[in-house]
């Protein structure tokens, strides 16, 4: 045997064993088989977790303005006061999956207005850089079935500085930094609580619950504890068969309160004595929110008073209600903690807080770091990986959005305005969410939108492939999917275009299965292929308005990437012939061939699809490549750039040369085939040989490869002389290669871009945080950050052509260094920049809590992540909403494929 036999060997050798090891772990760890008694549907052990959403008010199902006001509409103020239609939030928050139960954590330290009893943050209009959260809060464990779950508030002893962060802010241009919570030097002295609340449960309807409060100062402080049960109004806006009710109960002299849920059935929650007990309803405080007159006194806000003006009388009165809370009066000594117990449960219990209650727990903590020692091992960089997946699973949030009842309104509630029949989202009328989501960010962006959804699922895979495969399936369903075939993008306009990324994640999805069972998923290969069939075709009537295979597509989620906002059409009238619109379509046509390769091999009846969208991939590479030649065509010779192109109504065009990842995601569109799957697919082989020998020799530029007979096949958006200009320009340090990822906006760019568009100059600059303009909110920035979905983009482009050219194609990394390596190896480093973002570096400190590194270096601060929307395309700080455990928890993905190699 070879040495290169020998190495061949030893590396299959440890990945069979190392795949056997984690086969075995994955199927005996106590969370594992909670997860297959679940999917089994043995035993329902996902019907209660985390999904109370952080913010409820604010959000657009909640606004029946006729404008589409959706902040002023329900704002933070009236959140304590006025119910809710479609949801609840809260801190720390379970339910079950359709929110009809809730429990969260309230508290008072005694200096507030109001009991923190949800996160505060601004709307988009007060901040000056859009919505943003202003609190400490942190995900620290999670388990898919949510069998054990831990999160941490941190809460100021002295007043919160509710009016100090807005009036702030507002002074602040966007030009200046965000004014957050840890710059008001409320934390500046350690005076605060930590709360840590934590989950396990005993069985799928018996949760234990721990909240532990944590006197961070010297100094003693008070703090009252509300942990809260409330039920979700829906009297109010439709016929129930019985009104729900919270109720006192007495067993050996201790009280405890029942739960009677027509839809849900009958629940106990047992906790340990309390100072009080408080009951209200669910229900608006008509007077404070419309100076109305109430019914009776026992409305949503009602702990607020009580607490606060220390006046019980109304709140004990009676027992029962809608909303209950036991409240603990705590007096803390420094640096003194206190755990409170409570446990909800279906069962009776003589004693519920027993010897039993902490061995339970205990165990559900030791299964929940089995199962991630199991699942991805004890590897560098787990506590992110932990964190990162955390995150994910505890922003899984109930999501409820009947758009055509939204439209309507309730009668037994109130008709809205007939504006709004033709205001928001009115052509989405068979639009139903009434589901288990991932959000982006279960503050910031606390609804699901299509393309962040995706990414979501491929790191979810890691740890819950089903659930994954669910929430693909999800969106391809028929009260989800339009009848014409579009998914809905997000719910501020449901008619925007994201990119048509699900055949992407459905691939990585069901590879990630594959790999981890031994077997792939081809039934829901099958269910997902079917689907974006009608997806695909929507794509191509809707988007290439010119007929010529190159895409518009508008929006495309990428904000502020432009010149102009795209999804409002080109100024002029004109249309914008898209790079990323025509590369999103291209690598779409690669997906939907791979996976019609991957059903083919096991059902020749795909055979026949898999012609089709290689077909269809040549039209598209073919068409753009074409358009190249033209003088003001989308690639440019002379600057080695894809650029788009303005077409005037008049026929004439122009190049916007804009250098930013709109032009570079034409390398994303890549497929290496292996010459055995062609071997075993002759009839998908022979339409390969047929296009070889009429085609591709008319072709200034092939889109197919370099392919001989009998050799593996790559199919390119980019022929192979463009690619290497391209790739040398993405890893130019100067250019698009950051210190800590690749920057979705070249650096040169620091000199701004300008075009003349009939007489208006329209205008674009590298700006490496915060974004400078309004475009989306002015919230979110891709010119010039890094972002983690894009990159994970591109370090599987890279990998792909290596899994074709191997160590024949080398660059430099970076460019110019002289630093040969292959693109394998280029892209693990690239991987690195990305997670040495979280890293810790020799001092202790993660880059991405630059700006308040100081309180990071705490003790108690030092191993808390925060995962932040984008970062900084020069220092890689985080930047945009602070827990976007949605994509940027792909780090997982990262960090597991590096641990792999």
């Amino acid at each position: 045997m070879s040495t290169y036999d020998k190495e061949q060997f030893n590396v299959l050798y440890r990945a069979v064993a190392y795949n056997l090891i984690h086969q075995y772990m994955n199927n005996n760890t106590e969370e594992h088989k909670r997860l297959e008694a679940n999917y089994s549907e043995e035993k329902d052990w996902m019907q209660w977790g985390s999904y109370v959403s952080e913010r409820q008010w604010g959000t657009v199902r909640e606004d029946y303005s006729t404008n589409g006001d959706a902040w002023n509409y329900f704002p933070h103020e009236h959140a304590r006061s006025r119910v809710y239609r479609w949801g609840e939030d809260g801190i720390a928050g379970i339910s079950d999956r359709y929110c009809n139960i809730c429990f969260g954590v309230s508290m008072w330290n005694g200096k507030d207005a109001i009991i923190k009893e949800r996160l505060f943050g601004l709307t988009g209009p007060q901040g000056n850089h859009g919505e943003d959260v202003k609190e400490l809060y942190y995900y620290l464990e999670n388990t898919p079935t949510h069998s054990y779950m831990k999160q941490l508030y941190k809460y100021p002893q002295n007043e919160f500085p509710y009016a100090k962060l807005v009036e702030e802010n507002a002074k602040r241009n966007r030009t200046q930094l965000e004014y957050q919570l840890l710059d008001t030097g409320v934390f500046d002295n350690n005076e605060y609580f930590d709360v840590f609340t934590e989950y396990a449960k005993a069985d799928n309807e018996d949760i234990l619950i721990k909240i532990t409060v944590n006197n961070k100062s010297k100094k003693a402080a008070p703090l009252h504890l509300l942990p809260t049960l409330w039920i979700r109004n829906y009297w109010d806006f439709k016929e129930m068969p019985k009104k729900p009710k919270i109720e006192k109960q007495t067993q050996n002299g201790a009280p405890f309160v029942k739960v009677e849920h027509c839809y849900v059935g009958n629940y106990n929650l047992y906790f340990e004595e309390a100072a009080e007990l408080l009951f209200t309803e669910n229900e608006t405080n008509m007077e404070s929110v419309y100076l109305a007159k109430n019914d009776h006194p026992y409305k949503k806000d009602l702990f607020h008073k009580a607490v606060t003006s220390n006046d019980y009388k109304v709140a004990t009165k009676r027992t029962e209600g809608t909303k209950f809370s036991p409240l603990y009066k705590l007096n803390l000594k420094g640096g003194e903690s206190k755990v409170i117990k409570l446990r909800f449960t279906k069962e009776a219990l003589e004693n519920p807080f027993n010897a039993d209650f902490d061995t339970l727990f205990d165990a559900r903590v030791a299964e929940c770091e089995d199962f991630y020692t199991a699942t991805i091992g004890e590897v560098k960089h787990k506590e992110i990986q932990k964190q990162a997946l955390a995150g994910m699973l505890w922003s899984k949030n109930y999501y409820n959005y009947d758009v055509e009842q939204w439209l309507l309104g309730d009668s037994k509630a109130s008709v809205p305005a007939i504006e709004r029949l033709s205001g928001r989202n009115n052509s989405w009328k068979t639009l139903r969410n009434h589901d288990i989501m991932l959000m982006p960010d279960a503050w910031e962006y606390p609804w699901y939108a299509a393309w962040d959804s995706a990414f979501h699922c491929v790191t979810m895979a890691l740890v819950d492939s089903n659930f994954a495969k669910e929430q693909l399936l999800l969106f391809t369903k028929e009260w989800y999917m339009a009848p014409n075939g579009q998914i809905p993008a997000y719910e501020w306009n449901f008619s925007d275009v994201n990119p048509p990324v699900q055949a992407w994640a459905t691939l990585n999805v069901y590879k990630t299965d594959k790999e981890k069972t031994g077997k792939g998923d081809l039934r829901f290969l099958k269910k997902m292929f079917n689907k974006l069939a009608l997806n695909f075709t929507w794509w191509v009537n809707q988007i290439d308005g010119s007929q010529n295979n190159v895409f518009e597509g508008g929006f495309l989620g990428l904000d502020n990437i432009g010149v102009f906002d795209r999804s409002h059409g080109v100024p002029g009238g004109g249309t914008l012939e898209q790079v990323d619109g025509t590369s999103w379509m291209a690598l779409y046509c690669l997906n939907m061939l791979e996976i019609s390769l991957e059903l083919a091999l096991h059902d020749d009846s795909y055979d026949d699809m898999a012609i089709k969208y290689f077909g269809h991939f040549v039209f598209i590479a073919e068409a753009l490549n074409k358009l190249s030649l033209e003088k003001e065509g989308i690639w440019d010779e002379e600057e080695g750039f894809f650029y788009d192109k303005l077409i005037f109504p008049n026929g004439k065009s122009a190049s916007i040369k804009i250098r930013s990842i709109a032009g570079m995601l034409s390398i994303a569109a890549v497929l290496c085939i292996r010459k055995e799957t062609l071997e075993k697919l002759p009839k998908f082989n022979h339409a390969v040989q047929w296009f070889k020998n009429h085609r591709m020799k008319t072709l200034k530029y092939p889109v197919v490869q370099e392919y001989a007979d009998g050799d593996d096949l790559l199919l390119s958006l980019v022929p192979k002389d463009r690619l290497k200009r391209l790739v040398n320009v993405l890893l130019d340090e100067k250019e698009f290669l950051s210190p800590h990822g690749i920057r979705s906006l070249s650096k040169i760019h620091e000199t701004p871009y300008n075009v003349d568009i009939n007489g208006v100059n329209y205008s674009i600059n590298y700006e490496p945080n915060e974004s400078t303009t309004s475009l989306f909110g002015g919230n979110s920035n891709w010119r010039g950050p890094v972002w983690f979905p894009m990159n994970y983009l591109f370090i599987q482009a890279l990998k792909e052509y290596h899994n074709y050219g191997g160590e024949c194609l080398k660059f430099e990394y970076p460019a110019g260094s002289k630093n040969q390596m292959t693109l394998k190896e280029i892209s693990i480093e690239i991987s690195k920049r990305l997670i040495s973002i979280f890293e810790k570096d020799k001092d202790d400190n993660r880059i991405v809590h630059a700006l308040h590194k100081e309180f990071y270096a705490r003790e108690d601060f030092k191993d808390l992540i925060l995962f932040y929307e984008y970062f900084d395309g020069d220092n890689g700080r985080g930047v945009g909403a602070s827990h976007q455990t949605g994509w940027t928890s792909l780090v997982a993905n990262l960090i597991d494929e590096i641990n792999q190699k």
